[in-house]
């Protein structure tokens, strides 16, 4: 094994009491600190969900206020993956992988130790852009650090479940955290599993660097162009479409993207290399990741009212409820989607998981107020979750497959922006369409803003109509979550190529 010789050959002489970690060990190492990274960094999307009302009472936060604990993280993540993608190729990924953990951790603290909405506000942006620096840098280190073959297809299958199992995982532990610890350890129980990760990145390969400057022109345009964008469609969605704010904000985000696309045509140092989506395959796999992402987390976003405000489920049962969608994601990711990339082309490992998406998608448009969960709910997050993980290790590979190393970074920025963008938007333009259809089930009975945020008491239900009236309206936005799936799978049949890489190792970055 020739990434075996090389550790050998460059290790310093051991000492007598400290023996070599052997290489397969420090693979394996590697592995766990970079899952476990990327698990931590995606599940703060979620875990802070079903801790929302105990924030509110706390803190004292309004409505917008505690909509705004969402999507702060949602925009400084989203918003600033490319910069971070682009600063661990230019200073060094390992160095930048830890600067965005101790970022993270110290706002995960801030934000535990918070004592008015404000200051939580301000973790929660700090926490985005600590994980937006350190997301992308952890996907090109398991590229430095993982020889091309079955050893990196088994780590990007393991790096493709986090990336899924995150949001997931979220529900689950914010729930119990809320339920028996209080809210602040949804913020807490970041900093052991950040600091654990620090002292693990020893282990972590640095990878070449990339000589030249950061492109901040395109790092400005790019992170408050999406940044506007998102606020644009989460602003329609609260106000409507004629709101001037999200008008405004809808003209800022087109005109800052606009200059970004020609500052990376013809800048001397774009932060997005120009042959970088210039393979179709890649751009498509993008596309895809995207659209799964404006699916997805519109799913747990119908799925989590469904249970708390029609079931009346606790926080924790509603976590456990995700647990099929967990099992579901891992087992597809994690060991049956390397197989099938070993020996099925990419298109059809990805059409295979969009056609179950769909029709798991479409399962769970069948949910009534008073259904057993059996029926439809667990079932079919467990056929979703399979689906969806085939996707996600499938893009992920393509993501960076044939990039040269000292664009890895930027071309997991890319990955990780789109699946955070699409979520973001996603949820906006779902959750309005929602609303809308429940409306009109109630005309003139508007459900009151107290209502979804969870000023309930535990266990209690709605009355008939009112649960039917939502209801019908979580089940028409899973219809369109279907939709969504559809269109990427027809991006799916126009980008990625038909044929198989053969059934060997994936190629290696050149």
């Amino acid at each position: 094994m020739p990434m075996q010789d090389r550790t050998r050959t460059e290790a310093a002489p051991p000492s007598p009491a400290v023996p070599p970690v052997p290489a397969s060990d420090r693979l394996g190492l590697a592995l766990v600190v970079i899952a476990a990274a990327q698990l931590m960094l995606v599940l703060d999307n979620t875990i802070v969900a079903v801790a929302l009302p105990s924030m509110r009472s706390a803190l004292g936060l309004s409505d917008a206020g505690l909509g705004w604990v969402i999507t702060a993280y949602a925009l400084a993540f989203g918003g600033l993956l490319l910069a971070g993608g682009r600063a661990g190729d230019l200073f060094g990924r390992r160095r930048v992988f830890r600067t965005g953990l101790v970022v993270f951790t110290l706002a995960s603290l801030l934000g535990g130790l918070a004592g008015s909405g404000e200051v939580l506000l301000v973790a929660r942006v700090l926490q985005g852009v600590g994980a937006a620096v350190a997301a992308p840098t952890a996907l090109s280190l398991l590229a430095a650090t993982f020889p091309a073959g079955p050893a990196r297809n088994k780590a990007l299958g393991v790096y493709g479940a986090m990336g899924g199992l995150g949001s997931v995982v979220g529900l689950l532990l914010g729930g119990a955290l809320t339920e028996f610890l209080g809210w602040r350890w949804v913020m807490y129980v970041n900093v052991p599993i950040a600091v654990a990760v620090l002292i693990g990145t020893t282990v972590l390969k640095e990878g070449e660097r990339e000589r030249g400057t950061v492109d901040v022109p395109g790092a400005l345009s790019a992170t408050f162009g999406f940044g506007s964008l998102v606020y644009a469609v989460t602003r329609a969605g609260e106000k409507g479409l004629g709101d001037v704010g999200a008008l405004t904000a809808l003209g800022a985000a087109i005109v800052l993207l606009t200059a970004f696309v020609v500052i990376q045509r013809t800048g001397r140092a774009p932060m997005v290399p120009r042959g970088l989506l210039a393979d179709r395959g890649r751009a498509g796999a993008n596309a895809v990741m995207f659209l799964v992402g404006a699916g997805m987390i519109a799913t747990f976003y119908f799925l989590t009212l469904y249970m708390q405000i029609v079931k009346g489920y606790e926080p924790m049962a509603t976590g456990l409820a995700y647990l099929p969608f967990a099992v579901g994601i891992g087992v597809a990711a994690g060991g049956v989607g390397p197989r099938l990339l070993a020996r099925a082309p990419e298109r059809s490992v990805i059409s295979a998981g969009l056609v179950i998406g769909i029709a798991a998608m479409v399962w769970l448009s069948f949910l009534k107020p008073g259904q057993n969960a059996l029926a439809v709910l667990l079932p079919a997050q467990l056929v979703c979750g399979f689906g969806l993980g085939l996707v996600f290790v499938t893009v992920t590979a393509i993501s960076v497959r044939g990039v040269s190393p000292q664009d890895t970074g930027i071309a997991a920025g890319l990955i990780n922006t789109s699946q955070q963008i699409g979520g973001a938007v996603g949820l906006a333009v779902l959750a309005a369409t929602a609303s809308a259809i429940t409306e009109a089930r109630l005309p003139g009975d508007r459900l009151p803003e107290a209502r979804l945020s969870g000023d309930r008491l535990p266990g209690d239900r709605l009355s008939g109509d009112r649960a039917e009236a939502l209801t019908a309206g979580y089940s028409s936005g899973l219809l369109i979550g279907a939709g969504i799936y559809l269109v990427a799978l027809i991006v799916t049949f126009t980008t990625i190529r038909a044929t198989a890489h053969g059934p060997g190792p994936a190629p290696q970055p050149h």
